[in-house]
């Protein structure tokens, strides 16, 4: 098995990030959401599905749907109604009922802030966690997904074989006085510029500073 190369030094990390930095001083998360339970609900339905169409379909539950209890009194086939329109709703919308049931008999209706807790929740993986640790609560967690992975191996600003090692990566490597923004930076950059099979490198605000060979114009 081939060797990772080196992630990119302190000074070279400092000047990506304070460019990323300066075109998006206050980056956030592109799930609508109005509270912690929200979001959980939100990053719980967005896995396999675009943040956009995810979107779509809270609009109009989350007009109704504030907390774990007024989403037990909506009931399973209230919630599937709303979410139908997103890959693998019928599990989706089980696993949601499931953790607002718990987070009304085990934590009061409100959400817990601890990684442990949630990722006990159904559905709930250590990325929705890292996403409503970050959103939340102001914790510098990473939430790694197939853009951050992609970016962090293609810049090695933080390389890793799998996403639990990008995010150790760039808990070791990215200054700390951009951790707490790090990953939304990162996975804007991959869905808009870095893309997967076209990285639009002519409008890259870090072309220079990205060791990348198969650079397009």
């Amino acid at each position: 098995m081939a060797r990772l190369p080196a992630p990119l030094p302190y000074a070279q990390q400092v000047a990506i990030f304070s460019r990323l930095r300066d075109a998006n001083p206050a980056p956030l998360t592109e799930l609508n959401h109005r509270n912690a339970y929200q979001l959980v609900v939100a990053v719980a339905l967005s896995a396999q599905a675009t943040d956009a169409g995810v979107n779509r379909a809270t609009e109009s539950l989350f007009a109704e749907v504030e907390t774990p209890q007024q989403m037990m009194d909506l009931g399973l086939d209230g919630l599937t109604e709303h979410i139908k329109t997103i890959g693998l709703f019928r599990q989706k919308a089980k696993n949601v009922m499931k953790l607002s049931q718990i987070l009304v008999d085990d934590y009061g209706g409100e959400v817990p802030a601890s990684r442990a807790a949630l990722m006990s929740l159904p559905g709930v993986g250590r990325k929705t966690a890292n996403v409503v640790l970050n959103c939340i609560f102001g914790h510098p967690a990473q939430a790694v997904d197939t853009h951050i992975f992609r970016v962090g191996n293609r810049t090695r600003i933080a390389p890793g074989r799998d996403v639990d090692a990008v995010e150790r990566a760039i808990e070791d490597n990215v200054p700390a006085p951009f951790q707490q923004n790090a990953h939304h930076w990162l996975i804007l950059h991959g869905r808009y510029i870095c893309q997967a099979r076209r990285p639009r490198c002519g409008i890259c605000p870090i072309e220079d500073l990205c060791p990348y060979e198969e650079k397009t114009a």
